[in-house]
């Protein structure tokens, strides 16, 4: 898979970011902060739940300001609870001020994302299926959250559009059928030297019945199957190919999926709808 966490990637959202914030300048702290102030503050948890974006957030500052001095106490991964310290920052004033509201933002949602999939991830222990996030991200936001995904437990599914080939309902109707689509696209591989995994996705028996007769995929997404259908798709899969169950699964229904047999589950609330977590920046 595309390696999105690759050093040039992170920084250029980083400095997008910023210039989406700062412009031509945090003139709130240029005009009453002097230029030589020092200051520090910590980062304090406000909300239990699954810390996200430590590492991030100590590139935001270092992107600001390399004389800036953080220390993090805790890190990516953690079980936090309020009123813990997750780092603290020490150097000019200007530079946390500046610094400090992007911090928070990629933090906050982060640690929301990570939290409820540790707690999807959690339903699924004692099967062999692995949560799986999507594309359904906040534009020019995906990175943190895939990131934050993966902290949280999860795998990450494609990066993107360049990073597999997953053929999807509206592909099979425009390319006039799966046989087509199959076809198609082991020719466009074949024709541009790519490797790249393709995926189909199924929507009832039918489907799956035809892809199996044509084979030629790696994976088989079962769309908005009933458990028995899933049950009965598995056991005529048979190995062959891995499996992916999708479809507005939720806390809910994720176990008696997983409990199908199913290899993956995808779940765009992983990113789509989640509550961030409270954390704030406090000088002291």
């Amino acid at each position: 898979m595309f390696n999105y966490l690759e050093p040039t990637y992170i920084k250029n959202f980083i400095q997008t970011a910023l210039t989406e914030d700062v412009g031509d300048g945090d003139h709130t702290s240029l005009s009453t902060i002097p230029p030589s102030a020092q200051g520090r503050a910590k980062l304090l948890v406000k909300d239990d739940g699954i810390l996200a974006g430590v590492a991030l957030a100590k590139l935001i500052f270092e992107e600001v300001d390399k004389q800036l001095t953080v220390k993090t106490i805790l890190e990516d991964g953690a079980v936090i609870k309020k009123g813990e310290i997750v780092l603290t920052v020490e150097g000019s004033s200007q530079s946390i001020l500046k610094a400090e509201r992007l911090v928070l933002n990629c933090m906050q949602r982060m640690s929301g994302i990570a939290t409820y999939t540790h707690s999807m991830v959690k339903l699924l222990e004692g099967t062999n299926t692995k949560l799986l996030d999507t594309r359904k991200t906040t534009p020019n936001f995906r990175l943190c959250e895939k990131w934050a995904c993966k902290i949280g437990g999860a795998e990450n599914h494609r990066y993107a559009l360049f990073d597999m080939i997953l053929i999807k309902d509206n592909h099979v109707d425009y390319a006039g059928g799966i046989q087509n689509a199959i076809n198609q696209a082991n020719e466009y591989l074949k024709q541009t030297g790519r490797d790249l995994q393709i995926e189909i996705e199924v929507r009832n028996l039918t489907e799956l019945q035809e892809v199996l007769a044509i084979g030629q995929v790696h994976r088989i997404m079962l769309d908005n199957f009933s458990y028995e259908n899933l049950r009965e798709a598995i056991r005529l899969i048979d190995g062959k190919y891995a499996t992916e169950a999708s479809g507005g699964i939720n806390e809910t229904t994720i176990r008696a999926y997983a409990d199908c047999g199913v290899d993956y589950i995808s779940c765009g609330a992983l990113t789509h709808h989640v509550s961030s977590l409270d954390l704030s920046l406090k000088a002291y």
